[in-house]
Order: structure tokens, then C-alpha cells, then sequence
């Protein structure tokens, strides 16, 4: 599945993986969420609800990029930086041009929802 972010005004796009976290997310979308800095590396949202992480690895290696669900707290991460090794993070999509990444870092709100 292909989707839709809009930040600071500017769209961007991301391809969601193959996997039950994936699929779960789509299934609450459209969302608008407001973002806050964690540890210099990514944008982070509180989602509705927890995602389903059947299936997932029980530890993942996140890129600059990666869209991904952090099963402890049950949020939705955006890296703009490589990140470390985190258990319970699940990396279920990425963003479709490198070039968008930086768009990110400073990004306050982002409004997530399929591609048509």
C-alpha cells in the first residue's frame, strides 16, 4: 500500500511493507497526528490504539526513513536519523524518496492517508 504524508504543507510519500502492523495502521487511516523530537532521531505521535505485532521480529534496526510502531508505548515513530537496535520497535514502512527525510526533522503535525 502507498501513502500519503503531508508535512509543513508538502507531500510525501512511503510504502507500506507486507506485514499485520502494516496492514492494522492503514486500517486507521486517515490520521493527523502532532509530532515531537525523541532523542534527536525521530518525529513520535501517540496512535488511537496499539497496532498488531504479530509476526514482527522481536527487535528491529531502524533507518532514516523507516515508519515504525514502538510496541511498549504504542506509538508511531518517523526516523529522519539512523536509529539504534530497539526491542519492540516494528519498522512496517518507509518513505519512498530519500530527499523527503529532512522534511522530519522539524516537521510539528503530519497528515497520514492512502495514495489515490
Amino acid at each position: 500500500m502507498h501513502l500519503r504524508l503531508t508535512i509543513g504543507g508538502h507531500t510525501v510519500d512511503a510504502t507500506l511493507n507486507d506485514s499485520a502492523t502494516a496492514r492494522d495502521f492503514a486500517a486507521l487511516l486517515p490520521l493527523t497526528l502532532d509530532l515531537d523530537d525523541f532523542q534527536g532521531t525521530e518525529r513520535v505521535a501517540d496512535l488511537p490504539r496499539k497496532l498488531s505485532t504479530d509476526g514482527a521480529p522481536e527487535s528491529s534496526d531502524p533507518k532514516a526513513g523507516d515508519l515504525a510502531f514502538y510496541a511498549p508505548w504504542g506509538n508511531l515513530a518517523l526516523f529522519y536519523r539512523d536509529g539504534h537496535p530497539s526491542p519492540g520497535l516494528v519498522i512496517f514502512g518507509h518513505l519512498t524518496d530519500q530527499d523527503d527525510i529532512a522534511r522530519l526533522a522539524n516537521a510539528d503535525r503530519v497528515r497520514i492517508q492512502p495514495a489515490t
